[in-house]
């Protein structure tokens, strides 16, 4: 079974323009692109055959190529990672059977929460589509929330029933828990990790699904996959110490070189 990792980037970030060569300063000083970490996380997956950079901006397949990573160039007019990817899987002409897209936005992606979706999708074959959960301790539900009450789009969260098939994501925190929650509860908030393994053909026909109305609410990608009748299976992974965060917002800079700081990553 061949895996292909495609990472997605954009420079016209309607949150945050430029956000892929946006700079994170890590433990040691240096200062990497948030692409370049992005792609270093990608590139750490023992399960991966290939590692792309799609992208529609010669800036940042400029930058990509200046660090040795492979490009392929995607139109303006994809309307998110997935649309990107499955352009870039047609251009590829890669014969893979599990594409991963991992978002350019999220640097901080420990190489085990990927690998937990190739296996997913090596060990159940009806399985088109997945993505990883990870439950939120007391300090990530807090950021949730600060963020909310801040009028900032944080990350995403997702409930799922007893089989793991997704019910929904959201930007807003859900389930409703109506306060913050201590370590010693069980909380019931789950963060979605933007990542996602496709089957070929699922990949391929997401372009010409429509776009329902809560994909456009939400500008959530994953849910025009259920709002076609396509399940997406959630696979709940560990941090195992990693504090995991997202790139959204500019004040995400800081949180992020707070947690390269405090992990030691260069």
């Amino acid at each position: 079974m061949r895996c292909l990792i495609v990472v997605p980037a954009r420079f016209a970030s309607t949150r945050y323009p430029g956000k892929p060569l946006v700079q994170l300063r890590g433990a040691t000083g240096v200062s990497q692109s948030l692409i370049y970490r992005s792609w270093a996380a990608a590139s750490e997956v023992e399960g991966a055959d290939r590692v792309v950079v799609a992208t529609d901006d010669p800036r940042i397949a400029d930058h990509v190529k200046d660090f040795g990573g492979e490009v392929v160039m995607t139109s303006e007019s994809c309307e998110n990672g997935t649309e990107r990817c499955a352009e870039a899987l047609d251009s590829l002409r890669d014969a893979a059977d599990i594409i991963v897209n991992l978002q350019g936005d999220a640097p901080l992606t420990p190489s085990s929460f990927v690998q937990a979706l190739i296996d997913e999708m090596l060990a159940r074959p009806e399985v088109s589509v997945a993505t990883p959960v990870l439950r939120c301790d007391a300090a990530a539900l807090s950021g949730f929330l600060e963020d909310r009450s801040q009028g900032r789009v944080g990350g995403t969260t997702a409930v799922f029933d007893t089989q793991k098939r997704a019910l929904y994501f959201s930007k807003e925190v859900i389930p409703y828990t109506g306060r913050s929650l201590t370590d010693t509860e069980e909380i019931p908030v789950f963060h979605h990790v933007g990542v996602y393994a496709y089957r070929p053909d699922a990949l391929r026909k997401y372009p010409v699904l429509s776009s329902g109305p809560l994909e456009k609410w939400e500008g959530l990608e994953q849910l025009r996959f259920m709002e076609n009748g396509l399940p997406v299976h959630c696979v709940e992974v560990e941090a195992k110490g990693r504090e995991f965060w997202e790139l959204n917002n500019p004040v995400d800079v800081a949180r992020i070189e707070a947690i390269l700081s405090k992990s030691g990553q260069e």
